[in-house]
């Protein structure tokens, strides 16, 4: 009988790229599928047929030195738990034969390569071929422990390149556009190639390999892995001085030029990166990998070195903030949340998972932190893995505030809703902010979204609990949202709760403060003096010019405080507030919006129109994954006050779905970057 061979094997790219959800990685020179669903193999076999008779297959799947040997069934048949190859008898070319391969929907993620023989009964002869295919995690399989049972949850957190992330304060919150990037050249392989630089898969590739079916496992190690603290991370960490020896973290605008740059380096941590990059890159990683993701902010977010749930703000007694405590409070946090089941701890702690790869205290020996169950935040069950309470402290500590005369303590106000007051993420399918912070904790009471701060003049007094007036109490309220180019007007309101007369001393205090710093200089203060009749209510307007912040702010903070002596007690009453200058933002037109092509020119316009005092330059960026192959740069000469520019650029969508144009303007003497976004739907030629 004439002999056969192998003389191709093809991996049917586009028909298992879309079965798998995997076709936006079909620049990848290695087939992408998921895990838990079958593949398609197609043989082109050279001489005679197959013959089922006096043939058989064999496939051997290897993930480095691990592998198993399967035989190719008629049996469609399948295990969610063993691997499996089938052809459908129906369907069977012999001289093309198809073959199917599934994976368990447990089996582990990496770059796979397989082996297939085939073995002649009557001469015991056999002629194999090979391949490689990559194995994602699925979450479209029940089986699956990343199974999210809604598909535009799907959409929205594995399949989704762009997305926002929410900065500021919680009263006035900045959106900046983010590109994930994770169908970008060369981004997939560098995030495989990240679990193989892992120290974990360095001591042991056997244990990692087996490992890696475990999402829990693979979220701890990307966690670590983002940060270069412990290993050749992805990112170094950078939160004061100057960044000439890297690049601005508020420069970046998606994770593919950071991931690729540490790929291009030999792997050295690409500088620098602060929460929000460190969130947003491992949320491309995550999602490459086919764990659903997004990322998460937390405003007021508390750092308890000590464990002890209390953070304490020192003040003047002039209202000036002190720098003085290991512990601090940021602006907001960023973080990110993967969904899993938690076998590990019981069904009851399933779905969102924090994981939080900033590098700010170890956990087991690393700079990582998670995966913790938000369920077990929110019920405070801190026994569970993994970093559970410094998760818990972040949203749930109290704050006091204490002002200092002397080296004395002449005023002491606790705060029990500050940390932790807005928590919030991307919403599915749309650029808006979605609340979970009742998923992290307990609310008391909707949150006011312009918050008065107040306090009263007797010590240890508590905010917000019942009891007997009396002292003097002052709160604190922004007007309105401060805009850049406007005065930031507040409002000072003062009571007198007793039946007599009182003069008091009026120190207000305005300084800048990085988010995630104790505040610098004191750029504006006033004193005076005011006398209050019994139990009178007084109104004192106050107002900062943009000439007075312009300079200093940029995309900072102010942290204002109001200090209240009581000349007669010498008691004093504190009352703050820490809120950020609303930026203008960069407006992007899209010439005929509504009939955007795959591979044909198109034409968008960025406006801008100077709000500020005096001119500003700088340079301009417009990026878009999918729309533009690289990064576009425009310097942009000094712009009058109240002027308008308008910068044109062409684009060639290289992607087809709902795309991000984004584009940020740099300034050159004020520490701002003015932003904007706009989301592109392209469709097929």
């Amino acid at each position: 009988m004439e002999d056969f061979s192998i003389k191709n094997v093809s991996l049917e790219n586009k028909e298992n790229l879309e079965k798998h959800r995997t076709e936006f990685f079909s620049n990848s020179k290695i087939t992408v599928v998921r895990r838990g669903a079958p593949f398609k193999v197609c043989l082109q076999l050279g001489g005679r047929p197959f013959n089922p008779k006096t043939d058989s297959l064999r496939i051997k799947v290897m993930l480095g030195r691990l592998f198993v040997m399967m035989p190719v069934t008629f049996s469609k048949k399948v295990s969610s738990s063993k691997w499996k190859a089938y052809m459908v008898p129906e369907q069977v070319d012999l001289q093309n034969p198809s073959i199917f391969i599934t994976s368990p929907a447990s089996a582990s993620v990496g770059c796979y390569r397989f082996q297939l023989c085939v073995f002649t009964h009557s001469r015991r002869k056999k002629t194999c071929a090979s391949g490689k295919f990559i194995l994602l995690c699925n979450p479209w399989c029940p089986e699956d422990t990343v199974f999210i049972p809604f598909e535009d949850q799907r959409e929205e957190f594995v399949l989704n390149d762009s997305g926002l992330l929410f900065m500021g304060t919680s009263m006035n919150l900045v959106s900046r556009p983010w590109s994930f990037d994770q169908y970008e050249s060369g981004v997939l392989e560098t995030c495989l190639n990240l679990l193989q630089i892992s120290p974990q898969h360095q001591k042991n590739r056997k244990m990692d390999y087996l490992n890696r079916n475990n999402p829990v496992y693979i979220s701890r190690v990307v966690s670590a892995m983002i940060n270069s603290e412990d290993d050749r991370g992805v990112l170094k960490g950078k939160w004061s001085g100057d960044f000439k020896q890297g690049v601005n973290p508020s420069s970046w605008t998606g994770s593919g030029e950071i991931l690729k740059q540490w790929t291009q380096t030999g792997y050295s941590p690409v500088k620098y990166g602060q929460c929000w990059v460190f969130a947003a890159v491992m949320c491309t990683v995550m999602r490459v990998l086919g764990i659903p993701c997004r990322v998460v902010t937390n405003f007021n977010s508390a750092h308890d070195t000590n464990g002890n749930l209390v953070i304490e703000e020192y003040y003047t007694e002039t209202g000036r903030k002190l720098s003085c405590s290991k512990d601090s409070i940021w602006n907001f946090h960023v973080w990110v949340e993967c969904w899993m089941t938690r076998s590990d701890l019981g069904s009851g702690m399933d779905g969102w998972q924090v994981l939080d790869p900033t590098p700010q205290e170890r956990s087991g020996g690393v700079f990582c932190c998670g995966p913790a169950p938000v369920k077990a935040i929110k019920n405070r069950w801190i026994d569970l893995f993994y970093d559970i309470p410094f998760v818990y402290a972040e949203v749930n500590a109290d704050v006091h505030s204490i002002v200092v005369s002397e080296g004395r303590v002449v005023s002491h106000t606790k705060d029990t809703e500050r940390v932790g007051s807005f928590i919030c993420t991307k919403a599915v399918g749309f650029p808006r902010t979605q609340n979970i912070t009742g998923d992290y904790k307990n609310i008391q009471s909707p949150a006011s979204t312009l918050r008065s701060t107040t306090s009263t003049s007797s010590e240890n007094s508590t905010l917000r609990r019942n009891r007997r007036p009396q002292g003097v109490a002052a709160f604190l309220t922004l007007d309105k949202y401060p805009v850049a180019g406007e005065p930031v007007c507040f409002t000072v309101k003062i009571i007198n709760m007793e039946r007599v007369a009182k003069m008091m001393k009026v120190h207000i205090n305005a300084q800048v403060k990085e988010y995630n710093h104790s505040p610098t200089d004191t750029f504006l203060e006033t004193h005076g003096v005011i006398q209050l009749e019994p139990q009178e209510v007084k109104i004192i307007h106050q107002q900062i010019l943009p000439v007075q912040y312009e300079d200093v702010v940029g995309d900072d903070l102010i942290n204002l405080a109001v200090v209240l002596e009581d000349m007669s007690t010498q008691e004093r009453v504190l009352a703050t507030e820490e809120f950020n200058i609303q930026s203008p933002q960069l407006i992007i037109q899209i010439a005929d919006e509504d009939s955007i092509t795959y591979n044909k020119k198109h034409t968008a316009t960025v406006a801008f129109t100077n709000p500020y005092s005096h001119p500003v330059s700088g340079v301009l960026t417009v990026a878009g994954a999918g729309l533009i192959h690289s990064k576009v740069h425009f310097r942009i000469p000094p712009l009058r006050p109240g002027g308008r520019l308008e910068q044109k650029i062409t684009f060639k969508p290289g992607m087809v779905g709902r795309k991000m144009l984004q584009a940020a303007l740099s300034l050159s003497h004020i520490n701002s970057t003015i932003r904007g976004f706009r989301m592109v739907l392209v469709g097929r030629t």
